[in-house]
């Protein structure tokens, strides 16, 4: 037996069940149901629910471990909407059994971790890529454990993901998991079964598929069409929300994966990268920041020590920082 196998099976679990409430509430889904946070990215009562789904089955399971998560109850407290704390409660319910509203808003509010450099964490993102999860495409529910600033589990809830991306009525649904030194695997959200998943073996970039965010906000789509120029990547780039990108880099549909930051201050939060990082690095691929720099898990609640997101099949890797550093103006 691994030395995380209680930790793999209580998050595939939770990530399950977590992609179950989801799907309940997005076939539900009504615009009053959708929160404004401050940052103004929309939060709908799926996150919230999610969220607590994770955040109870790990409390349960591993009292002692402290969480690092995305939401927080006051973003729902100060909305002060009844029906909507009612529906999050439902649909907890309906996957978790019997928990009272005053304990899903404490598991809410049990993810304020402030991460680091020491001791060991779990890292929530109960929705990445929630203008995904609004248009019924691609979102992902992303947990990882963070042991002494290094990831060491990543699981990616992705309930729309297909199996053969030119199928459109293929099987839909997967977990993507990985376990530090045991490889990548993905798994079937329904049927339960799991094989090893690996990057692409292409060597020359001119023919591969580039993964970008679908939002121009999120990623310079301009910059990285500039990248694929010089590269000589002729394909259009796959355009993914969410840590999907990182599965699709990781099972070989794609060979790139940019995001170009849209401004200088902006840093990464740690919740959307650490379980894909990983996934893509037992994959066999490699992640960076944009100078090459190896992503840093242990600087807080963010990457702060990093700038952008190259990850790619591993051996196409310096060629595309170097065709970054070129676009970019640091070659």
């Amino acid at each position: 037996m691994g030395d995380y196998d209680h930790e793999r099976k209580t998050g595939i679990e939770a990530v399950s069940r977590a992609c179950r409430v989801c799907q309940l509430v997005q076939s539900q889904l009504v615009s009053s149901e959708t929160v404004i946070k401050a940052d103004r990215s929309p939060v709908t009562a799926a996150d919230f629910s999610s969220q607590a789904v994770i955040s109870l089955a790990l409390q349960k399971a591993f009292p002692g471990d402290p969480l690092a998560a995305e939401e927080s109850a006051a973003d729902l407290l100060e909305r002060g909407d009844e029906l909507l704390t009612e529906r999050i409660v439902h649909s907890v319910q309906f996957v978790h059994g019997r928990v009272g509203k005053d304990k899903i808003l404490a598991a809410l509010e049990s993810g304020k971790h402030p991460g680091g450099p020491q001791g060991r964490f779990w890292v929530i993102d109960p929705i990445d890529g929630t203008q995904g999860f609004l248009r019924r495409e691609q979102y992902a529910v992303s947990l990882a454990l963070v042991e002494e600033g290094q990831v060491v589990l990543g699981i990616l809830g992705c309930p729309n993901y297909p199996l053969h991306w030119l199928e459109p009525e293929a099987e839909r649904g997967f977990l993507f998991v990985a376990v530090r030194g045991e490889g990548a695997v993905m798994r079937s959200l329904e049927e339960g079964w799991e094989k090893p998943i690996q990057v692409s073996d292409v060597e020359d970039p001119a023919g591969v598929v580039v993964c970008e965010p679908v939002e121009s906000a999120h990623s310079s789509h301009e910059d990285a069409r500039r990248i694929s120029e010089r590269l000589g990547i002729v394909i259009p780039p796959l355009r993914l929300d969410s840590q999907c990108k990182y599965a699709a880099v990781a099972r070989a549909d794609a060979s790139i994966y940019l995001r170009l930051p849209t401004r200088a201050d902006y840093q990464e939060k740690i919740w959307d990268h650490a379980a894909g990082w990983i996934i893509l690095k037992e994959a066999g691929g490699e992640i960076t920041g944009l100078r090459g720099d190896p992503l840093d898990f242990s600087r807080g609640r963010t990457l702060a020590a990093n700038t952008g997101i190259v990850a790619t099949n591993g051996r196409i890797h310096a060629r595309v920082l170097e065709a970054a550093a070129a676009v970019l103006g640091w070659a």
